[in-house]
């Protein structure tokens, strides 16, 4: 998401720097780790949604989604984050 100083606002990945993508909304989505280590990626309840590689509908919000190495995330307008393994 983006960082905001008035709603006390300030996530782990801020994307509110230079280019600043009008897509992204204050809270747009969350990584989270699982038990086992990999992670999943949840959409709050974005403005313009989160979607997976080439999926054409963006993912349900709320719902907690598995990622593998090599997923790619899209945020807001052109926003890309690409997950690879250690």
């Amino acid at each position: 998401g983006r960082r905001s100083e008035s709603r006390g606002i300030h996530p782990e990945i801020d994307l509110s720097g230079a280019p600043e993508d009008p897509g992204i909304s204050r809270a747009h989505a969350t990584l989270e780790r699982q038990p086992d280590g990999s992670y999943a990626v949840r959409d709050p309840g974005s403005t313009n949604g989160t979607r997976i590689n080439d999926e054409p509908e963006p993912i349900e919000q709320g719902r907690a989604v598995p990622l593998r190495d090599g997923d790619r995330v899209y945020l807001g307008a052109w926003t890309r984050i690409t997950l690879r393994a250690r």
